[in-house]
Order: C-alpha cells, then sequence, then structure tokens
C-alpha cells in the first residue's frame, strides 16, 4: 500500500464486505457519512428481524469511510478500533439508513456518532464508534 492516488482510491471503494453484505454509500465526507442498506433474508435472525451485526457493520463501515477521506490524503487509513451499538426498534425489512458524524478529529483516533433509522425515518439504533488512525507504512507489514 502507498500513500499515492491508487492508495486513496482505494480507501473510497466499499470494502468485499460492505459489498458482500449489501451497503451503498450515499455521501462520504470527513464531516459526514451516509449510507443504505436494502434488508434481505440474508440480513435476519431467526426472529425474523435484522441480526445486529448488521447495525455494527454499517455504523463502522459509515465511521471508517469519512475517516479515510480526511486521512489518505496525509499517507494514513482508518482502522475500526470501539463499536458501541444500542438496539432501539427492530427491522424485519425495507432499508436501514445511516448517517455518521465525526465529534473528534485527533490526529490517532476519531469518534463518531451514528445514527440507524428504518425507511420510516425512526431510529433503529445508535452507535458510538471510534476509528484508530494509522500510517500507511503500518498496513505493509500486516501479513
Amino acid at each position: 500500500m502507498s500513500s499515492g492516488a491508487a492508495y486513496d482510491d482505494a480507501l473510497a471503494n466499499a470494502s468485499a464486505f460492505d459489498e458482500f453484505y449489501g451497503l451503498r454509500i450515499l455521501e462520504c465526507s470527513a464531516e459526514r457519512t451516509r449510507g443504505a442498506l436494502d434488508v434481505a433474508a440474508h440480513h435476519l435472525q431467526p426472529t425474523g428481524v435484522v441480526h445486529g451485526g448488521v447495525y455494527c457493520s454499517i455504523a463502522e463501515a459509515l465511521a471508517s469511510f469519512g475517516t479515510n477521506q480526511a486521512v489518505a490524503s496525509r499517507g494514513a487509513f482508518a482502522l475500526g478500533l470501539s463499536n458501541a451499538t444500542s438496539f432501539l426498534r427492530p427491522v424485519a425489512g425495507g432499508r436501514i439508513l445511516g448517517s455518521a458524524e465525526p465529534r473528534h478529529r485527533g490526529r490517532t483516533t476519531w469518534v463518531w456518532d451514528v445514527e440507524l433509522q428504518d425507511d420510516e425515518g425512526r431510529p433503529c439504533a445508535i452507535s458510538r464508534v471510534t476509528i484508530a488512525v494509522r500510517p500507511a507504512d503500518d498496513a505493509r507489514r500486516r501479513p
């Protein structure tokens, strides 16, 4: 990985995991990141509602995308460090919309508040996500 245009492009695109579960990024900046997910059968628990891990995944992705948008140009990248998600309302179908806004923009960590809503605009989960900011050289040391 390098800190050039290819590196910036790689961080701007959805990861294979985000593509796998169906997250679409609608807006991405260091100020606000928004995404959407159309709920499908593979997102549901045996009880028929969206699995909590789906909400956590959306929240971490939105926070990571927004942080990467800000730090990639200086040769850094974002990694999830902490994800605390509270579930407020079950969702069994339709669409989940997420909106993330940063609350702290530090040199080595960013903290984001993420709200996830159903397609009627009702909050279904809220998350506080802490993102670690690391130099691109750290990525090269991974196996």
